[in-house]
């Protein structure tokens, strides 16, 4: 099997594009796995908390094993894990996901923080998941590993150009059957679907994103704290077809 870590951050299409993944019919799904170990080892509260802790390993260690698990016997030919950078904490052994292909979703993070900032006046940068993909992807390559770097709107306005592109440097078949998938909720949802996946769950395909809201003024040092790794992360994305 091969194993694809997908890392994002909040106030992306990670969910939507875990569907795109499901619906190629030759793929497993794995959604979030290392929620409830964040949560332990951050004591952050979140929407859902003690359910999420009840739902999976809290011990990170664990949570990885459980990955390779999953991947094994008769599984299909494919695992999808949808990964929060944020989730990602330093001391954790990433020499652990080395038999798994990673791959980024980053966007702008005007319209992350701005997106964000409807649900939490005043977030924290490390909130974002931009630092710690910066992290990751350079971490990776000290280690000899590629990193596949994506950026969600472009994947949103050309999903047929941007998913082949995808799976190429992925090196794994692309099919069609990504570009769309049935409404409602999954059993491969996290606990916290209730609380995040109102809008995937009525989706059915990539849609292009709509103009986001200006960033608040009280919100542009984190913006600022943002663009580096970004900028960074934007410049190994693949990027759009020439003729597109």
């Amino acid at each position: 099997m091969i194993r694809i870590a997908m890392w994002s951050g909040p106030r992306n299409i990670s969910t939507a594009l875990m569907r795109s993944f499901e619906a190629r019919g030759d793929c497993q799904v794995v959604d979030e796995p290392l929620y409830a170990a964040y949560l332990a080892a951050t004591g952050v509260e979140h929407p859902g908390r003690d359910a999420i802790l009840a739902s999976q390993p809290t011990d990170p260690v664990e949570a990885l094993e459980a990955l390779d698990e999953a991947a094994t016997g008769d599984a299909p030919a494919l695992q999808f894990e949808k990964h929060m950078a944020q989730h990602w904490q330093p001391d954790w052994p990433l020499d652990a996901m080395t038999q798994a292909r990673h791959a980024f979703l980053i966007r702008k993070p005007e319209a992350v923080v701005a997106s964000y900032a409807r649900v939490r006046d005043s977030p924290d940068a490390k909130e974002l998941g931009l630092l710690q993909q910066a992290d990751l992807v350079e971490a990776l390559q000290r280690a000899g590993q590629r990193a596949v770097v994506m950026d969600g709107d472009e994947l949103r306005a050309n999903p047929g150009d941007m998913l082949p592109r995808l799976c190429e440097a992925l090196q794994i078949p692309y099919t069609d059957a990504m570009l769309s998938w049935p409404a409602g909720r999954r059993d491969t949802d996290g606990v916290w679907a209730p609380f995040w996946y109102g809008r995937v769950e009525a989706s059915t395909s990539f849609t292009r994103a709509t103009h986001a809201p200006p960033c608040p003024d009280h919100l542009a040092e984190v913006v600022t704290a943002l663009k580096p790794a970004y900028d960074r992360l934007y410049g190994l994305r693949i990027g759009p077809s020439p003729d597109t």
